[in-house]
């Protein structure tokens, strides 16, 4: 496990912050974008045939691969009657200069929570169906692995999440006189509704230009960072990780974040059906 060290945030703001303020203010980013573009984004479903459901997701220079695993387990007591839902995130050492080895810190625990609110609250996977007999439930774990970090993780791995379980097989319950369990020999895809799909996009401000999809480099010199999560025409999520925004800044960087979900679905069209 890993997380970003203090240090290296520190010395790439220092040397980076002006010139990216400087070029924003002309309209222009460092890597040639206007402040409403997003990088190329590529999407790959079935990378680990060791897993239920995995996905890859490239944007730009950043990479991410989501594995779902499919276990049977206790229902949440709050939710005897539903499936359960865990996703953790890990930084891989790698994935990045300013990464160290190290347990998992709070910006991989906030982009594990702010996937996992996304994909919950939205009706993409009806956890009511993933309830089995005698108290027992499908617990579907995806679990995030950020392979190169060049910003924008948040977004990246929401959609490498959604395409992984749309990629999911579940393993059939089956009963014999142990009890219950999966035979994983019987499977069956995951029912998910591509129509609720899930799509997080974040905005970035940086002086007072709002962006989307936020390098690395971008990310060290931003003054506040919302991410909206989108279902259908509905938000349903929303957190805001960083600084403060006007309610002027507020409307326009819904706006930007409406037409940044439109870039993000087209992507996802092939690999949903």
């Amino acid at each position: 496990m890993a997380s970003i060290s203090p240090y290296g945030k520190r010395f790439i703001s220092y040397l980076r912050r002006e010139q990216i303020k400087r070029l924003l203010s002309t309209r222009y980013r460092v890597d040639g974008r206007g402040p409403e573009q997003v990088r190329d984004v590529e999407v790959k479903v079935g990378v680990v045939k060791t897993a239920d459901g995995s996905a890859e997701v490239r944007l730009g220079r950043t990479h991410v691969v989501a594995g779902v695993k499919v276990g049977l387990g206790q229902p949440f007591p709050d939710a005897p009657d539903e499936g359960v839902l865990v996703v953790s995130a890990e930084v891989l050492p790698h994935a990045s200069p300013y990464t160290e080895v190290g347990p998992p810190d709070e910006s991989a625990i906030e982009l594990a929570r702010v996937v996992d609110r996304g994909i919950r609250h939205c009706g993409y996977v009806d956890f009511k169906k993933l309830a089995v007999e005698g108290g027992k439930a499908y617990v579907l774990w995806v679990d995030l692995y950020v392979i190169n970090d060049d910003g924008n993780l948040v977004d990246a791995a929401n959609l490498a999440a959604v395409a992984a379980l749309r990629n999911t097989q579940l393993p059939a319950v089956v009963k014999d006189e142990t009890g219950i369990k999966l035979g994983r020999n019987n499977k069956s895809p995951l029912q998910v509704e591509v129509a609720k799909v899930p799509v997080a996009v974040s905005v970035g401000k940086i002086g007072g230009v709002l962006l989307l999809d936020p390098t690395f480099e971008e990310e060290l010199s931003l003054d506040g960072r919302i991410t909206f999560t989108f279902s259908e025409d509905r938000i349903v999520a929303l957190q805001k990780s960083a600084g403060h925004f006007t309610q002027a800044e507020l409307e326009t960087a819904l706006d930007l974040a409406w037409r940044g979900r439109e870039r993000f679905a087209s992507a996802l069209k092939d690999v949903l059906g």
